[in-house]
């Protein structure tokens, strides 16, 4: 986005209706390991992450769409268990604030700055996407929010 480089492209996740035969792992089982990941205080993609790597009592769980038909975020939500702020926008804030921080510790370091100000366009961007729908309609972003937020 603020480069003149292109951008590469990944792999594909395998099509798939339903899971994998060796994934034999119920969905009421799987909704219960997200939200108690989710307490333990992981977001939605190292849950993902989790279970995909340690699963639901040693089987893994390759996709949890196709095990409970639901997202991660949306076994969340109906849990109550969901994040105050979209993940990609707090991802975003979490850098800012670092980017902030090293900033003034390091005046002169020019190329910081620069990433610095193009975090913090991402970062307005975002909150104008989501503004409404996941966050206020007054919500503003400025560092001390952030620092609050984050």
């Amino acid at each position: 986005m603020h480069t003149r480089r292109r951008g590469s492209s990944g792999s594909d996740r395998p099509v798939a209706d339903e899971p994998p035969e060796w994934s034999d792992v119920e969905a009421d089982d799987v909704e219960d390991r997200v939200v108690e990941l989710a307490e333990d205080g992981y977001s939605p993609s190292e849950i993902g992450l989790k279970l995909r790597d340690e699963g639901v009592t040693g089987t893994p769980v390759p996709n949890v769409k196709l095990v409970t038909g639901k997202k991660v975020t949306e076994i969340l939500e109906e849990n109550d268990a969901g994040l105050d702020l979209p993940e990609d926008l707090r991802n975003l804030m979490e850098r800012a604030v670092r980017l902030r921080e090293h900033v003034d510790e390091n005046p002169q370091d020019k190329h910081n700055k620069r990433a610095l100000q193009n975090t913090e366009s991402k970062v307005r961007r975002l909150v104008n996407y989501y503004r409404g729908d996941e966050i206020d309609e007054d919500f503003t972003y400025s560092y001390d929010v952030a620092k609050e937020l984050v």
